[in-house]
């Protein structure tokens, strides 16, 4: 198993966490002097413990000489220098800024945004609206005249005049309101902004919305119809792939003539299974009867894939063939699922709530929590100086910060009677905010709604830059993911580029393990199915007579009925989907079958066994020979290092975890 993947987890088990609370901190080992602990050793073993299936692994003695070996590969990063790269730099931050999103949620509030994104997920709505826009910022007045507008135009809808017809009259949402006439279509929870989409689920069937306040404006809503979520389902399916863009036209027709010829079959009565292993050319799903993992809507890329498979309505129906982006399909339907319980989804919503614009709910509620967790002192004289340094050249992007910064070098905002900040970075937000867009007046009120936000953004920063000391589990996978991604970088450095790039070592691992890189008995050969005993008889006498495919194919099948099907190519003499012969040699075979087929082979060339030639399996033995560097890796590192273990400190942690 990868250390990689062990150790690059973020979930913490609490059983992990109880446990090394109640552990004496204890150094396990050292690596050339540098201490490794017992706190760390067990939270990493206990978090693992359920990933990994190799019970080898679970062994004690066997995790600590992995843990060992994946320290030992940490120290080589830093010797290398790896954390002074820019990207690593970079990545790492990303990858706290990510993790950190989870500690500044409210929990209260977001399990009510879950639990109702999940209502709202059991139906799909289908709406119209008309926008009119408006800034978020925008003066009462303003405000209240693009109100009045909206509510004037929504009295002539509940009037009875055409909802479309004023879209196109009158909805700034450009162009779809000229071209679909505010037509939005069916949408369920997280397709539209948050406050359209509760409009939306408010709003009685047939009826229209009060006008709805969101970033981009007012909008009123037409709710044209509500129908249920259709749930999860599994489909089998025959693919045939797309002709390339600069195939003749004749290519792609005999693509299209290949699914009707499949379709055919299935309507006579031959499984279906059975032909997507012969003809499906979705190589991933071939083998299993073409069945696809379950799937929703949304979920696929071909929506009108989903539409087709959703319509099937009985298990074993199928469509027609039909054609997609991707190819041709034939579609079966295996089974239909209804919608996951609350349960079941919670943790999926919960995530994708954090990514809404619901999140903005969230962050509000949990700045309020900060402000009573981390009390803010603002000084009235500073502030009042800040006042005076702006002027109505801000409203024209025109305002300059004052020459000299030395007058607003003393502090403006205080958190937690512990961090600083001056009056000079509100000034520099003052400034970046300016071609942001808040307009608001006068000036006394811009610049209160600006220190608004500067308050709680600086906020928030305190909070997120003391989650390592407000919480140990968030420091410590913190710690693992700078050494796992430390691991990576170094993996692809001296293992993966190396194996690709040392063409010598690689030449030379291919020549030492040259059994393990052959072709196995093969056939270049015409291979002729069909589920009727007689008709392959007939097509083996007119290969007899050689007559070729196209002749046979035009000679059987008639009146619209496809008695028989082709393959032709080089094949593996074991290949599953060919029928066992006694013997594979050139001319043609007697007639063979397997379960309801019946074949006749043309083989035209027997392809004995071979080596085969590098460049023919070269991805393999570069993967190969990335394992085997892997493999002696940490045994080199190890005559690198100078490492000692604590074994009476390692026998006492065995003991406790051992209860």
């Amino acid at each position: 198993m990868k250390l990689k993947k062990v150790f690059l987890g973020i979930s913490l088990c609490v059983s992990a966490l109880s446990f090394a609370q109640q552990t004496k901190k204890e150094v396990l080992f050292t690596i050339n002097e540098n201490p490794y602990y017992t706190d760390e050793f067990v939270r990493v073993y206990n978090k693992n413990l359920d990933l990994v299936k190799d019970d080898s692994q679970k062994d004690l003695d066997n995790y600590l000489n992995l843990f060992i070996g994946y320290k030992l590969k940490v120290n080589r990063a830093y010797e290398l220098g790896l954390q002074d790269n820019r990207k690593y730099q970079l990545e790492l931050k990303n990858y706290r800024e990510q993790l950190s999103k989870n500690y500044h949620l409210d929990k209260e509030v977001t399990d009510e945004l879950v639990q109702e994104a999940y209502n709202r997920l059991q139906k799909e709505v289908k709406a119209s609206h008309i926008l009119f826009k408006l800034d978020e910022n925008a003066l009462p007045a303003d405000t209240l005249r693009v109100y009045n507008k909206a509510m004037e135009i929504r009295a002539k809808a509940l009037a009875g005049e055409d909802f479309g017809k004023l879209a196109q009259q009158y909805s700034e949402d450009i162009p779809a309101a000229k071209t679909d006439k505010g037509e939005l279509g069916y949408f369920s929870a997280f397709r539209m902004v948050y406050p359209f989409e509760t409009g939306a689920y408010t709003t009685p069937k047939g009826e229209v919305s009060m006008p709805i306040r969101s970033r981009f404006g007012y909008h009123i809503i037409k709710v044209e119809d509500v129908r249920q979520n259709r749930g999860d389902i599994i489909v089998a399916h025959i693919m045939l792939l797309k002709s390339k863009d600069n195939a003749s036209e004749e290519e792609k027709a005999k693509v299209k003539t290949r699914a009707e010829e499949i379709y055919q079959k299935l309507k006579q009565g031959e499984d279906f299974g059975e032909l997507a292993k012969q003809f499906s050319q979705d190589g991933y799903t071939a083998t299993k009867g073409g069945v696809l993992e379950k799937f929703s809507s949304g979920s696929l890329s071909s929506e009108e894939f989903e539409n087709r498979a959703f319509a099937l309505e009985v298990p074993g129906d199928y469509t027609e063939p039909f054609e997609t982006q991707y190819g041709w399909h034939i579609v079966k339907l295996v089974k239909k699922f209804p919608l996951l319980t609350f349960e079941e989804s919670k943790e999926d919503l919960e995530a994708r709530v954090a990514k809404d614009d619901r999140s903005s709910v969230i962050a509000e509620a949990m700045t309020e929590k900060l402000k009573k967790k981390y009390p803010m002192d603002t000084d009235k004289k500073m502030y009042s100086k800040v006042l005076t340094a702006v002027n109505d050249s801000y409203y024209v992007t025109a305002w300059k910060l004052p020459e000299s910064a030395d007058n607003f070098n003393k502090t403006l905002l205080t958190i937690n009677n512990d961090k600083e900040i001056k009056a000079w970075d509100f000034l520099e937000y003052i400034n970046k905010e300016q071609k942001g867009g808040i307009k608001a007046k006068p000036l006394n009120r811009l610049v209160s709604i600006l220190f608004e936000k500067f308050s709680n953004e600086k906020l928030n920063e305190y909070y997120d830059e003391n989650l390592e000391n407000e919480f140990p589990e968030f420091a410590g996978v913190m710690q693992e993911y700078k050494d796992g991604l430390l691991l990576f970088d170094l993996m692809e450095k001296e293992i993966w580029d190396k194996a690709k790039k040392d063409t010598v070592g690689l030449k030379n691992y291919y020549n030492a393990h040259l059994d393990e890189y052959r072709w196995g008995n093969r056939v270049d050969a015409e291979v002729i199915s069909s589920t009727d005993k007689k008709t392959i008889e007939k097509a083996r006498k007119l290969l007899k007579k050689g007559k070729d495919i196209a002749f046979i194919k035009e000679e059987l099948n008639t009146n619209g009925k496809i008695n028989v099907i082709e393959r032709s190519g080089v094949f593996a003499q074991n290949d599953e989907m060919l029928p066992v012969l006694d013997k594979w040699e050139t001319g043609i075979s007697d007639v063979v079958s397997k379960g309801d087929y019946y074949y006749v082979i043309n083989v035209n060339k027997v392809l004995p066994a071979t080596t085969k030639a590098l460049d023919e399996c070269r991805g393999r033995v570069v993967n190969d020979y990335q394992q085997y560097l892997e493999s002696t890796w940490v045994d080199t590192l190890k005559k690198e290092f100078t490492v000692k273990v604590n074994k009476d400190v390692f026998e006492n942690i065995k003991k406790q975890l051992n209860q």
